[in-house]
């Protein structure tokens, strides 16, 4: 038996519950390929596992991480679209599976695609699971159309980022929600509009700047009261795209009102829109944005990093150099 290092939760608590341990190394089934892992990234899910809220979900000790951009090392005797060798990246299944903290990886071949060629590992990883994401909200769900009107809440997020630059190459005017220090940037990446969330009022800055029509989507990444709040702002008609669980029912009277669609997303793993978003990005309609880099036995820290808020892009973990 091979073995390998991997990041390990061990309890649920805070980010010191990781340990970094030898475990057995994966080998992959006949439709799965095993992928040495390049880097990782951070995402909220991860934190939310970490500290126990989904606990029915998640068996300990447990390797989690939702992202992996990496290099084929051995692939299944029924997979024949990859070779050894190849560049792939790709999001593991959320719950069920064990995750990408760790050197190695076997997935489904299903779900992974080519590494976009422009890209290095480390900004390859930032795509996974938030482009995947964006791609089911705005166009898979959100139904999003060429001159239509969008708010992305959190734009300089993980996710936010993304979606500004996708709304934009679909030729969707952007308002954006963000804290005043990221004004330019998320202009930078495509808002036509940056609201200030802390000294705006978003619902009154769209009321004013489209005649009192509102937008006609809504991506909400940050959940609470703006389930609410955004039916205030959406057309007759009009769409609103949460990737934000709730934990108790809320008053959605105003978009039955309105006959406004809602989506709940938790986004399914498929090659398809990876290969969407690889040619976009490959074209240099999308770029990551990266808050920080780790080393992988960093994980603690980085998940420190995450959790004091504030940050721009994705946070990294990187394996090897590539």
């Amino acid at each position: 038996m091979e073995y390998m290092k991997a990041a390990v939760l061990t309890a649920f608590g805070d980010a010191e519950s990781f340990e970094i341990q030898t475990v057995p190394k994966p080998v992959p089934k006949p439709d799965q390929v095993l992928v040495r892992v390049c880097a990782t990234s951070i995402n909220p899910v991860d934190s939310q596992t970490r500290r126990g809220d989904y606990q029915d979900l998640v068996r300990l000790p447990a390797i989690i991480g939702v992202d992996i951009s990496g290099v084929i090392e051995a692939i299944g005797e029924a997979v024949k679209e990859f070779k050894v060798g190849d560049e792939v990246y790709y999001s593991p299944q959320i719950f069920g599976e064990s995750g990408s903290y760790a050197q190695y990886h076997v997935a489904d071949a299903g779900i992974v695609a080519l590494k976009p060629a422009n890209l290095s590992h480390v900004e390859a990883t930032c795509f996974p699971l938030a482009g995947g994401t964006v791609w089911d909200c705005l166009v898979t769900r959100g139904n999003l159309q060429v001159g239509e009107t969008v708010l992305i809440h959190a734009g300089a997020g993980g996710v936010g980022s993304i979606a500004i630059q996708l709304a934009k190459a679909m030729g969707a005017y952007v308002f954006a929600t963000c804290s005043s220090k990221n004004l330019d940037f998320v202009k930078e990446i495509g808002a036509d509009r940056a609201i200030d969330y802390k000294n705006e009022d978003y619902v009154e800055v769209i009321r004013q700047e489209t005649n009192g029509l509102g937008v006609d989507l809504v991506l909400d990444t940050i959940g609470g009261e703006t389930i609410q709040r955004s039916p205030a702002i959406i057309r007759p008609f009009g769409r609103l795209v949460s990737i934000v669980d709730i934990a108790t029912p809320q008053s959605l009277l105003e978009a039955w009102g309105k006959n406004l669609t809602i989506h709940f997303v938790l986004t399914p793993q498929y090659r398809a829109k990876l290969d969407a978003l690889t040619k976009l990005i490959e074209r240099t309609q999308l770029r990551s944005v990266i808050d920080s880099v780790f080393s992988w036995d960093q994980v603690v820290l980085a998940h420190q990093r995450l959790e004091r808020g504030g940050t721009r892009g994705k946070i990294v973990l990187e394996f090897a150099k590539s």
